[in-house]
């Protein structure tokens, strides 16, 4: 993928143009413009410039009809009045190399941070289908995480997806951090849909630092700009990731949040003329998902893989509301983060037992499986009877299986904080060491299932 700098710069001319074409405002309603447009040139996800007496207003083309092309215009409509001049141009050519690596780009690749971009060789298709099914490889070997229970619990595989799930302040950003630095991959990718703009910032110098962005691209779209921006984000994102992966590179992606990302989908898909009856979405919602998950994962051929982690914000940890539950059903696996468990200080505020990855029992050998098992069945057992045991009502002896669980329980707790490099069978260690402080007598582990 490494270019040569007079042809990207020669790219980069090619794209100018000094002939576009123009029309005029013939309506305007809440959010969107409908201009009058020469038929056959304009196309939808064409840009406009809309030439008004308050100034300037950017406009993408979400519908055409007979009579012109309906724009959603980035920003409030205030100021534009009926025949105000339209210049419509192109969509911006978005085509990713390997000198985006360490950059923060913008979904139509223009730079935020301040330094020349120039594009690559190969055009990006935002809309690209994903590799054949049947050609597809199965998912990968484990991979390293950093992260004790990522490595053991919850394994992680190349090419697998999973899903994040949590609410707001609960550690979700700094545990995609934690990924992007520790996870093994020879890129990562990282989207940021509707982010406020000082928190992309802070991701990018303080969570992700320059470690992290040593072998990252960032795109980023906040939650100020336009919807047709903040869905183009996730999707360009996903661009770049598959550039990659073309290349024969395992690429570690990391979208946050699809749920900012259905947001701006149903805003297009309202203004375009769909109605939104899916629980408060348009039907279109569900298989907009599905298509860009369905981009992730393994290879075929030649090609590297996708390993990709899609979070979710859920309101209220409500793991049945839409976003969450049209997700769950095209996953590898899902995450979930407990409001409850970061309160009481424990980060990565993992939810073991409500948290599932499907690269198991494969991505473990036998001895790891029943360690694993073991390892489950008492952090459930102890949930399960936590109220009863915190009131002081439960009696000791009553259950061999819940004092064990509750023997274990401070090891377990302590296991699951674990961040550091030693690897997935010094982690497994310690996994057995905490279940190891609570031995099961023999008529508790026949109850367990070992």
């Amino acid at each position: 993928m490494q270019e040569n700098l007079l042809d990207q710069m020669r790219r980069a001319v090619d794209q100018l143009s000094y002939i576009h074409t123009a029309g005029r405002v013939i309506g305007v309603s809440a959010g969107t413009v409908h201009s009058a447009c020469t038929q056959g040139e304009t196309r939808v996800g064409d840009r406009a410039t809309l030439h008004t007496a308050a100034g300037k207003r950017m406009a993408e083309v979400v519908k055409l009809d007979q009579v012109g092309a309906h724009l959603l215009v980035d920003g409030a409509t205030d100021g534009v009045s009926i025949n105000d001049p339209v210049v419509f141009q192109r969509a911006p050519i978005f085509a990713p190399h390997t000198g985006w690596i360490g950059r923060v780009i913008d979904p139509d690749g223009r730079p935020l941070d301040g330094q020349p971009l120039l594009p690559g060789a190969q055009n990006g298709d935002l809309n690209r289908s994903p590799p054949s099914s049947h050609e597809r490889r199965g998912l990968g070997a484990r991979l390293e995480t950093g992260l004790a229970v990522f490595n053991t619990l919850l394994p992680l595989v190349r090419g697998q997806r999973v899903g994040l799930f949590a609410g707001s302040g609960v550690g979700k950003s700094t545990l995609l951090a934690d990924l992007a630095r520790g996870v093994q991959a020879d890129v990562i990718v990282i989207a940021l849909v509707g982010e406020r703009g000082r928190e992309v910032g802070h991701f990018v110098q303080d969570v992700l630092g320059a470690d992290g962005m040593g072998r990252a691209v960032v795109v980023a779209a906040t939650s100020d700009t336009g919807p047709q921006v903040r869905r183009r984000c996730a999707l360009s994102a996903m661009v770049v990731a598959e550039s990659f992966r073309d290349a024969g590179l395992h690429v570690l992606l990391l979208i946050d949040s699809v749920t900012r990302f259905c947001e701006a989908h149903r805003e297009l898909a309202v203004a375009s003329g769909e109605s939104a009856n899916l629980r408060g979405y348009p039907a279109s919602t569900g298989p907009a998902i599905a298509r860009l998950c369905e981009r992730a994962g393994p290879g075929a051929g030649a090609s590297g893989d996708i390993t990709a982690v899609f979070s979710v914000l859920v309101a209220g940890s409500d793991m049945d509301e839409p976003v969450a539950d049209m997700l769950r059903g095209v996953l590898d696996g899902h995450i979930v983060l407990d409001r409850e468990i970061a309160e009481r200080g424990r980060f990565p505020a993992v939810d073991v037992v409500r948290s599932v990855s499907r690269a198991l029992p494969d991505a473990a050998n036998e001895k790891e499986n029943e360690i694993i098992a073991k390892a489950r069945s008492l952090l459930g057992t102890y949930v399960r009877s936590e109220m009863m045991v915190q009131a002081g009502l439960y009696v000791s002896g009553s259950d061999p299986l819940l004092d064990a669980a509750i023997a274990a329980q401070p090891a377990l707790e302590d296991f699951l904080t674990i961040k550091d490099t030693r690897g997935t069978m010094a982690h497994f260690a310690k996994l057995r060491q905490a279940i190891a402080s609570s031995p099961m007598r023999p008529d508790a582990q026949a109850g367990a299932g070992f």
